[in-house]
């Protein structure tokens, strides 16, 4: 449950619901759009300079299509709201999260006054910021997730069922509070906690739904990597999605250019150079622990891919 007082102050009604409420039929396309295109503007909501502010969700009024120029974000404080994003409709409930890619065409129903969603606007170069915050282990599903927010894929949303998640809900009421008070530093901690946030979600891909049969289809893939990279095989990914290998095989090289094998030893070279840059355990036990019996084949993959030995890297790092 969200803290009462940032619950009261998204709460309140807002000019444009007290103008719904005494009988305007529409929202108020001003606050939002330029002209008559039906694309809302982060010049209109984003103060000068910021690059992530906060607003709440209008109620009581149908929003029609619409898409953005920048990320948004919708978390669900209390209450519920239905969503329909390129022509899916989702209803979130309290402490779900959904994440609208640029190429996201959303229309929302109309809620009552009980239910309080608030909208992170987000520019989409803080989203590149983020992958600083998660470390060397950045994965083929860090960057699928981040480059489909930012308009590189094809992706148009990201649907996170993370109410279960302490850890999330704590760091979205922390984001929530920076934004709302006159906390010191407020930049850096809104970076830093946006940050942190990212990771978290990443960190539970398996709560992760996507708009589209081979979006959802890749995240799944994505995810069976990063959960069994030392010994998953594609036909056992292709068994648990009831794909055949060649057809699983050709729609993973579509949608990440690269192959099964490839993601693979992807995730195994991150994982190894984690290790050896926060462990002290032998260059053979990490290989091993990677997924590579062939210590010399592991040295092999480890130089194509860093440019030096797995004993160097530790050295630098």
């Amino acid at each position: 449950m969200i803290h009462p007082d940032i619950l009261a102050h998204l709460s309140v009604l807002t000019d444009e619901e007290k103008a719904i409420l005494a009988g305007e039929e529409t929202i108020n396309r001003d606050l939002y759009m330029d002209g008559s295109l039906d694309v809302i503007t982060g010049d209109k909501l984003l103060p000068r300079g910021r690059n992530i502010a906060i607003r709440p969700h209008t109620r009581f009024v149908h929003f029609p299509e619409h898409t953005h120029d920048y990320v948004e974000i919708v978390y669900m404080c209390k209450g519920q709201t239905t969503h329909i994003v390129n022509g899916t409709r989702l209803t979130l409930s309290q402490g779900d999260l959904l994440m609208l890619g640029q190429n996201a065409k959303q229309e929302i129903m109309p809620a009552g006054e009980e239910d309080v969603a608030v909208n992170f606007i987000v520019q989409p170069e803080l989203l590149g910021d983020m992958l600083a915050y998660l470390g060397p282990e950045e994965t083929p599903l860090h960057r699928f997730i981040l480059g489909s927010l930012r308009g590189g894929g094809d992706t148009a949303y990201l649907y996170f069922k993370v109410a279960e998640v302490l850890p999330i809900q704590n760091l979205i009421e922390n984001m929530l509070w920076t934004l709302i008070s006159d906390t010191a530093n407020k930049r850096g901690i809104r970076q830093l906690t946006m940050g942190l946030l990212f990771a978290e979600l990443l960190g539970h891909a398996e709560t992760i739904s996507a708009d589209s049969g081979e979006q959802e289809t890749t995240l799944s893939v994505l995810r069976y990597v990063e959960d069994h990279y030392r010994e998953g095989t594609l036909s056992e990914i292709a068994d648990v999605l009831h794909y055949e290998m060649t057809g699983l095989s050709r729609l993973i090289k579509q949608r990440t250019g690269k192959t099964f094998t490839e993601l693979v030893q992807e995730k195994r070279m991150s994982q190894a150079a984690w290790l050896l840059a926060n462990s002290d355990r032998k260059v053979e036990e990490i290989a091993q622990a990677v997924g590579y019996e062939n210590v010399s084949y592991f040295h092999r993959l480890f130089g194509k891919t860093y440019g030096m030995t797995p004993r160097q890297y530790r050295i630098c790092k």
